[in-house]
């Protein structure tokens, strides 16, 4: 064998040596500790209160690199701009800022639409916030600007503070358009400064943690239902009908009810035109799916169905020979800002907080996928303030409430779009079409954008198999999702939002007052404790009882957590209590009562003779002997004595009993034992207590110990027990060697001292 064989075998045998070492140590790993209640614990590993920072202080330092750091946190432009790679990421950017700005020259038209404006207003949404965005906003791949939600909710308020009836003329009874557009603009921009002032001043305070209230289940029921009211507010644009404004809760109903009844009013010209579109729209969408991996960029089928539905009205008379309605006159150039009307803002308040809420969760959402799928990070509270920056600048140039769009996000990122220089490329683009192409425009027929809302609301419609996918894994969920649709359907958007945040929280709180309650036994061979009626080769140990709550304990189910406990017992403790205070109470009254009459023959004893002789007639035969009376007045005094010697010891007895410590126990009594001696509450589940819970466990540790059955606590975390402290929980009977470190250890001592004793080092692998 050469050498260089022989050393790779020894060393082959020593890398087996060295492993079959390890797999042995690793079997006979192994802690042995001693025994620690939280005292102990507290001793060993030298526990001291954490102090709290004060946060003010250094929110007030002054200095260049606090300046600096506040700079670039408020405005991250500053941070990222500079270190922008200008070779790997421009191009990719303006690819991408094109075709968003292709999907969002549509777009903005017809969210307009929806939300109750001229359609030039929902140009200026497109190019405002959008920049805004750009220099304030943390996500790279957010599309920011109109979005159908949004704009079904400013209509709700405008179409309710704003109605057909207010400006109808006297002559003909039409509706004065002018008048009318005016005012719900008014209303619109007022209520997106609104939507703004909430936005930054919740994002300042670090309020971004309110949108962890709306789960995703809620969202996406919210998000579909929307999407339904969106949907049949179209209808009136598709068959060119003319509807009643409604608002408030069955509105979307009515309308739905008003569409049905007046469909012999339809107007065909409208009706082919939407069909049209829609059709081509599809069509187009199905081609971008199935082409995806062989198209540089997505075929732009809204914007050319615009130019094309635009040129035919141009060029047949749509509007003149068949009746169909057009936009109409769209501006060219820019609008100067104006201020809000402040008189407005107490009828916006609540609609404008239910706007920025879902506005914020939308885009705080989708921010977060992206950021997630990139790696990178997302400040929920810089985003709340460029949200708000935007609506409230927004608002001063007459734009309405905006948030981010999912299909433009999506585009934008499949695009190539690295950073919001695609926002910014796509707002100046928008710039252009505002200046010098929109009123080219005019013609466009309203019933095409309608056809572009519907078609565009395909993602949000398909979110109704969640139900299905719901049902197999969280009917909980599946809850929430159907009762926020069905709320947000019948009770309008704002509504139906407050609505389903009350039934989630409500029914979070329903969870934690009903969780699961177990008896735990003891795995064999191990120190781990499981519920008996799951793991069948868990065994209760003998004498002593564990009981686990899955939720903390608190006002809301600290009554059943007590009740279930006593139950899970096996054993009535309140009627055994009082069953044992009863017979306590009846021998304490027997013990009165032989006392007196012991008194009473005491101060009777000496008087005794004189009765006698006084009051006492003896009737006596005439065969009866003197000796037999005698006879018979002797048994008649020892009885008198043998009767009080047995008062006495009576007496006597009871006064030991009631002094002795045996005397009130279960056994003593004649009362029935519990089959456990020790009783250990698994407090792991706890995050924090409050009165209610320092009450009931307090109770606990009193009944129990009046069955004779010892408490002990076991794993409680660290500010549970700081919270226990506070509460004034701990005392002269239940201190913290009554607390301890685990399950198991907790065990171990009751079942070293059956009865409340002195603390002594056991080792945990006595069990």
């Amino acid at each position: 064998m050469e050498p260089s064989e022989a050393s790779g075998q020894r060393d082959t045998q020593a890398l087996l040596s060295t492993t079959q070492e390890m797999e042995l140590r690793r079997r006979d790993y192994h802690v042995e500790r001693p025994l620690l209640n939280q005292k102990q614990l507290e001793e060993l590993g030298r526990w001291s209160s954490v102090t709290g920072t004060h946060q003010w202080r250094t929110w007030l330092q002054c200095s260049h690199a606090r300046a600096r750091a506040l700079l670039l946190q408020y405005l991250p432009v500053l941070a990222w701009l500079p270190r922008y790679p200008v070779r790997d990421w421009l191009l990719g950017d303006l690819l991408s800022g094109l075709s968003v700005a292709i999907m969002q020259l549509p777009q903005g038209l017809a969210y307009a639409l929806l939300a109750g404006l001229p359609p030039v207003f929902g140009l200026y949404s497109s190019f405002y916030p959008v920049f805004i965005y750009f220099l304030f906003g943390t996500s790279r791949h957010i599309s920011v600007g109109t979005f159908a939600v949004m704009s079904v909710m400013v209509g709700s308020v405008t179409e309710s503070l704003a109605p057909d009836e207010d400006f109808l003329q006297d002559l003909n009874s039409t509706v004065n358009e002018t008048a009318r557009d005016a005012a719900r603009v008014q209303l619109a921009s007022a209520l997106s400064v609104l939507v703004g002032l909430f936005q930054v001043g919740l994002g300042l305070v670090h309020f971004g943690f309110v949108v962890t209230y709306l789960s995703e289940p809620l969202v996406h029921g919210y998000t579909t239902a929307a999407s339904v009211q969106v949907f049949i507010s179209q209808l009136k644009y598709v068959f060119g009908l003319q509807l009643s404004s409604r608002s408030g809760p069955l509105s979307i109903i009515y309308t739905l009810l008003e569409v049905c009844w007046k469909l012999p009013q339809s107007v065909v010209g409208t009706m082919v035109t939407a069909l049209v579109a829609g059709v081509v729209l599809v069509v187009v969408k199905l081609l971008n799916d199935k082409l995806q991996q062989h198209l540089p960029l997505p075929i732009p089928g809204e914007l050319l169905t615009l130019i094309g539905a635009t040129g035919i009205s141009y060029g047949v008379g749509l509007k003149h020979r068949f009746g169909v309605d057009v936009v109409g006159d769209i501006p060219a150039g820019l609008i100067p800002p104006v201020a809000p009307n402040s008189q407005l803002f107490a009828k916006l308040v609540g609609n404008a907080f239910a706007i920025a809420v879902v506005g914020f969760a939308i885009a705080i959402s989708l921010g977060k996928i992206f950021a997630l799928r990139h790696g990178y990070r997302v400040d929920s509270n810089q985003e709340l303030v460029a949200l708000g920056l935007s609506n409230l600048i927004g608002g001063v140039f007459q734009c309405f409430p905006v948030s981010c769009s999912m299909s433009r996000s999506l585009v934008q990122e499949s695009t190539g779009g690295n950073t919001q220089v695609a926002g910014a490329v796509s707002s100046l683009f928008i710039l252009i079409i505002i200046v010098k192409l929109g009123e080219l425009f005019q013609d466009l027929p309203k019933a095409v954008l309608a056809a572009a809302i519907i078609v565009n609301l395909k993602g949000m419609l398909m979110q109704f198999t969640d139900i299905c996918s719901l049902w197999k894994a969280n009917r909980m969920d599946l809850l929430i999702w159907l009762v926020t649709f069905v709320a947000t359907i019948l009770l309008n958007l704002d509504l139906g939002l407050a609505a389903a945040v009350a039934f989630s929280l409500l029914l979070v709180v329903f969870r934690t007052q009903l969780p699961h309650y177990s008896i735990l036994g003891q795995v064999p061979d191990t120190d781990i404790y499981r519920d008996v009626a799951e793991y069948s080769e868990a065994r209760e140990v003998p004498g002593v009882k564990v009981f686990r709550s899955s939720a903390t304990v608190y006002f809301a189910n600290a009554e059943l957590y007590s009740d279930t406990l006593k139950q899970k017992c096996g054993i009535d403790v309140d009627r055994l209590i009082s069953r044992k205070k009863k017979l306590l109470k009846k021998k304490e009254l027997k013990l009165k009562r032989l006392l007196k009459e012991e008194k009473l023959q005491r101060q009777a004893g000496p008087l005794e003779p004189a009765a006698a002789s006084k009051g006492t007639s003896v009737s006596i035969n005439a065969n009866t002997s003197i000796r037999d009376i005698e006879s018979n007045n002797m048994e008649g005094s020892k009885a008198k004595v043998s009767a009080g010697k047995e008062l006495e010891d009576t007496a006597a007895s009871g006064q030991e009993d009631a002094k002795a410590p045996d005397g009130s126990t279960l056994k003593a009594l004649g009362l029935p034992q519990p089959d456990f001696h020790s009783l250990v509450l698994d407090l792991g589940a706890l995050s924090f207590v409050d009165t209610v819970c320092l009450k009931s466990l307090k109770n606990i540790f009193r009944d129990f110990r009046e069955i004779e059955v010892e408490v002990y606590m076991a794993a409680c975390h660290t500010p549970v027990v700081t919270q226990l402290e506070a509460g004034h929980f701990f005392d002269a009977s239940i201190t913290k060697q009554h607390l301890f470190a685990s399950v198991h250890d907790a065990v171990v001592f009751a079942l070293q001292h059956p009865r409340s004793g002195p603390v002594s080092p056991v080792s945990v692998t006595q069990l």
